[in-house]
């Protein structure tokens, strides 16, 4: 079996994936996921610099909690050598729970791309190329590549990058429909997916806008992608691979009311205090579980003054009390008097 359909097989069993986030998807919010469908989940994106010079904090971005059955692991920079090395030392310290490799080509950041990385690659295919060469050179898994329509709206190269990344050695292609100019403004175009996917033989990935198990499901079945990958879409919404998988069978996906995002608020915390991490990063999803609740204003100002598991454990009680307030009319959470 290629690599290719090693991940084609991977992908008919779940294919809604949970996405490569900086700043997101450290190992609590890849448990919070799993729990709830995600079966293939991503790191977040992973210097090969760092890794050359052996950060430990580096490497606490790569390696998958103990309970977590396996891990892909999103790696970024623009040295080749370096991508080598990681390969190696990626393996040697993940071992069986690595499932891919996937080389980012799609980041828009300012501080990514002015060193060349990231969806800077798009304008240097020949670099792109020596450096899926040399990944795929070492790695014994699946390594992919994920990119945008282009770094400017001018490029719009992504199906003759993607070809290119093929030939290089690329078992599988994510495309996001927005260009590095975009950022994340505007709307996704995912008319890419299916010129990405008419120029190669691999699977394709769709990303960009999808923000409910709907947008999952019609990017799936819309387009020629394999896979779809699910990104601002979990904010707060851990269900969203579950409920498409649901939908994609032709059952009617549950609703989740603010009962069950407070309780999977508190799982979260829960997920991050038994990981050790320091408590300040709940406050990066803190904001899309209390998204629509009464007074949300007023409880992300709390919750940004958050520090200890203390802190938390007293929010998180404050607003249960409160929820027995709450009732909804017109599909809107409303307080109602005491």
């Amino acid at each position: 079996m290629t690599p290719s359909d090693t991940l084609r097989a991977l992908f008919a069993e779940q294919p809604f994936l949970l996405a490569p986030m900086a700043g997101v998807t450290d190992a609590p919010y890849r448990l919070m996921c799993r729990a709830h469908g995600a079966r293939l989940a991503y790191s977040e994106m992973v210097s090969v610099a760092g890794l050359a010079y052996a950060s430990e904090k580096t490497w606490d971005l790569v390696l998958p909690d103990p309970r977590e059955p396996q891990i892909c692991v999103q790696l970024f920079g623009s040295k080749p050598e370096q991508f080598a090395q990681a390969v190696d030392a990626v393996q040697e310290r993940v071992g069986e729970k690595l499932t891919l490799i996937d080389i980012n080509m799609a980041c828009p950041a300012r501080k990514v791309v002015s060193k060349g990385e990231g969806c800077a690659l798009m304008r240097a295919p020949e670099t792109a190329e020596q450096i899926v060469r040399a990944a795929a050179g070492r790695a014994r898994v699946p390594v992919t590549v994920k990119m945008r329509v282009g770094y400017a709206s001018a490029d719009r190269n992504a199906p003759e990058f993607a070809r290119r990344m093929e030939a290089a050695g690329a078992a599988a292609v994510a495309v996001h429909g927005r260009t590095a100019g975009q950022m994340y403004l505007g709307q996704a175009d995912w008319s890419i997916i299916d010129e990405v996917a008419a120029q190669v033989a691999v699977p394709v990935i769709g990303s960009g806008d999808v923000y409910t198990a709907q947008d999952a499901v019609d990017m799936l079945t819309g387009t020629a992608a394999s896979a779809v990958f699910c990104a601002r879409g979990t904010y707060g919404n851990p269900w969203i691979f579950e409920d498409a998988q649901a939908l994609l069978a032709g059952d009617v996906a549950p609703a989740h009311d603010f009962r069950d995002k407070l309780g999977a608020f508190r799982r979260h915390l829960e997920l991050l205090e038994e990981a050790g991490a320091h408590m300040v990063r709940a406050r990066t999803f803190a904001a899309w579980y209390l998204k629509g609740v009464p007074q949300a204003a007023s409880w992300r100002r709390r919750a940004v003054s958050c520090v200890s598991v203390a802190d938390w454990r007293a929010l998180v009680d404050d607003l249960q009390a409160a929820s027995s307030h709450w009732t909804v009319e017109n599909g809107k959470v409303v307080a109602q008097d005491a």
